[in-house]
């Protein structure tokens, strides 16, 4: 009989992910097993047996890498971390597409099937999670400050809430890989004037949001229940342009604000998320947004903080804390 010390934990992720290096060597020291693999191996390199209806188990089957093999029956916990899909490049447009969606759904499929295994998180709880304006209704609902937002392809809707709001930004609804004339274009937040609006954003939805008149951002990693929050101090609009220009310090936030953060992962169902509010003059939180798998890594290194800790001691929980 196998013992709970004994069950494995999967890591789905690319190959080059630091994050989920430090979250296995964690692992690792807790002698708990860890099978780590990535989805575009699908072939030689990894392989999905799946058995339904024919034992006594609603799934039972073997996942395969070069290195280990996996009872499916036996997974502790799934660490979902930034998998790859494969896209069968050397097929033709048609067959390409066919055998993505059969890797989807078959191995993807037979991972959401597994009973009583914590995911952090399940794909299918971060893409419902990761729609804006869920996030922002969700978090007004739990008592979470949020500013004016319009979401809107009237450019007339557009020009009268810049109009209104005076310093506006604009920021995507979702990071999308995306070239202009071959040169790659990130989507910062970005500040807006209504003269700048015309028919163009007819096209499809922008998100407009009246500008926080902040003093530092802050990332908050939740792991479980325990919950890390890093002051970023730049005096950037969107700090993400400039790490360099970044300096870090821990702070612990309000008892309400962490409540209400933890309410908004249990919403959604999720049991991690990286949130980004902003603190104003006041010392009031803003609720910016949820990336229900933001990366953390470099903020525990910046700050000696033991997220990687939290994240092995709840995958190695197994159960959802």
């Amino acid at each position: 009989m196998t013992t709970n010390q004994e069950r494995p934990v999967l890591v789905a992720t690319e190959a080059d992910d630091i994050t989920a290096d430090m979250v296995v060597t964690q692992l690792n020291r807790r002698s708990v097993p860890v099978v780590r693999f990535d989805p575009a191996d699908i072939g030689a390199d990894l392989t999905v047996s799946a058995r339904f209806g024919t034992c006594r188990a609603p799934v039972a089957g073997q996942l395969r890498t070069t290195s280990r093999t996996t009872d499916l029956a036996q997974v502790r916990s799934v660490y979902w971390r930034r998998p790859v899909w494969p896209e069968f490049q050397h097929l033709g447009s048609d067959d390409a597409r066919f055998a993505a969606a059969q890797v989807r759904y078959g191995l993807g499929g037979t991972l959401y099937a597994l009973d009583g295994t914590l995911w952090v998180n399940h794909p299918l709880r971060n893409a419902a999670a990761d729609y804006k304006p869920a996030q922002l209704a969700v978090a007004q609902r739990l008592g979470l400050t949020v500013p004016p937002t319009l979401v809107t392809n009237d450019p007339d809707e557009a020009r009268a809430f810049i109009t209104d709001h005076g310093q506006v930004i604009f920021k995507t609804l979702r990071w999308t890989r995306y070239e202009r004339d071959g040169v790659p274009v990130t989507g910062w937040a970005e500040p807006v004037t209504a003269d700048e609006i015309d028919e163009s954003v007819r096209v499809a939805p922008h998100l407009f949001q009246a500008r926080v008149d902040k003093i530092a951002d802050i990332r908050v990693l939740v792991a479980g229940r325990c919950v890390f929050a890093v002051r970023i101090d730049s005096g950037l609009l969107d700090w993400r342009k400039d790490y360099s220009a970044l300096s870090y310090s821990v702070v612990n936030l309000p008892d309400r604000v962490d409540q209400a953060l933890l309410a908004c992962l249990d919403r959604f169902g999720l049991v991690s998320g990286s949130f980004d509010l902003a603190v104003d003059h006041a010392g009031d939180y803003w609720w910016l947004e949820l990336n229900p798998n933001g990366q953390w890594g470099w903020l525990e290194e910046k700050t000696g903080l033991g997220m990687s800790a939290a994240f092995a001691d709840l995958l190695t929980q197994g159960v959802t804390p």
